[in-house]
């Protein structure tokens, strides 16, 4: 294929999925000028990987998993790059250096604009894996598979997440669900 149709073929087939790119990148960094970062990477790992995508799968979550994958990178070396520093303000933090970078959970992901700021509150609270699912199924509407495809684990994998993630919502926002009246106060 020539490069102008293999251009063509990107800007159809891809290019598409660039607003639903932006919006989980802003959800997921809380910054327009970081989201605007990831989403160019996305793009251009996507294009320069375009000869390994295959033609006629699902190219909504290639280009997610893509996305996923370059704000977990990024985050891990934001991570690694703020342990380095503290490590040589305090050189006897290096112990236990290995184990913060296990522990280290992402950043919260501001939903600005759609949520209220309760709603964005509990969606920071939760870990990672659960946010990214619940922010794909339930924001982006995309399908288990694609989500599972996105995030490179198995459907079931997608479903208890999600399960589990809507639990630790619900539980979160009971007060306030009670509050604005979308439920009834529990009898005490």
């Amino acid at each position: 294929m020539d490069a102008g149709a293999r251009v063509r073929e990107f800007e159809t087939e891809a290019l598409c999925h660039a607003d639903g790119l932006y919006r989980t990148a802003l959800r997921l960094t809380g910054s327009r000028a970081e989201a605007d970062d990831l989403v160019q990477e996305t793009v251009l790992r996507a294009f320069a990987s375009w000869d390994q995508y295959c033609a006629g799968t699902n190219c909504r979550a290639w280009l997610y998993r893509i996305l996923m994958n370059a704000f977990i990178n990024g985050y891990r070396r934001r991570a690694r790059e703020r342990d380095m520093l503290d490590l040589e303000r305090d050189p006897t933090r290096g112990e236990d250096l290995v184990s913060e970078c296990t522990r280290a959970s992402l950043a919260p992901s501001p939903t600005r604009g759609h949520m209220s700021d309760e709603v964005e509150h509990a969606l920071a609270g939760l870990l990672p894996e659960f946010r990214a699912v619940v922010l794909l199924v339930d924001v982006e509407e995309m399908s288990y598979r694609d989500v599972a495809d996105a995030l490179g684990c198995p459907v079931g994998t997608v479903m208890s997440r999600l399960h589990r993630a809507r639990r630790m919502l619900q539980h979160q926002l009971r007060g306030y669900a009670e509050a604005e009246g979308y439920v009834r106060a529990e009898a005490a």
